[in-house]
């Protein structure tokens, strides 16, 4: 059974967002993957754990462009839950990087987050750009 199933509910309708999220989902599973081996491999939690922090880091940054292009008003309250998130993350990874291990309570962590970010407040932003867009392409 899949760690973290990708799911409709997790679909926000936007083909490059939806995409980036599939891709995030990808990786905490492939973390969950390498944890649950009867060896897990340093390296290899090391290369996932740096490829969520980076992967997280650019999905923010088009999503905050998304958000200036268009003028979405609650875009200081979702940088500052992108700001907390890749804090925690970065908090993650440098421990991990200290000699720390990433427990399964991080992971949880991780899936927790991520199901409440996209479900609940990515969500909250789709009428917003779906208005915008369509203001857009009627003006265009």
């Amino acid at each position: 059974m899949t760690f973290m199933p990708w799911t409709s509910e997790l679909e926000l309708g936007f083909d490059e967002i939806d995409r980036q999220h599939q891709e995030l989902v990808r990786l905490t599973n492939q973390l969950h993957e390498e944890l649950c081996c009867p060896i897990p491999r340093r390296e290899a939690i090391g290369a996932v754990l740096e490829g969520l922090v980076d992967y997280t880091h650019n999905h923010f940054i088009i999503e905050e462009v998304l958000f200036q292009r268009h003028g979405y008003p609650e875009t200081a309250a979702h940088q500052a839950e992108h700001n907390g998130f890749t804090a925690r993350a970065m908090d993650l990874l440098m421990r991990f990087e200290d000699g720390e291990e990433v427990s399964m309570e991080a992971l949880d962590l991780l899936k927790g987050w991520l199901v409440h970010h996209i479900c609940q407040v990515d969500r909250a932003y789709v009428p917003f750009l779906r208005a915008a867009e369509a203001q857009a392409a009627a003006t265009a």
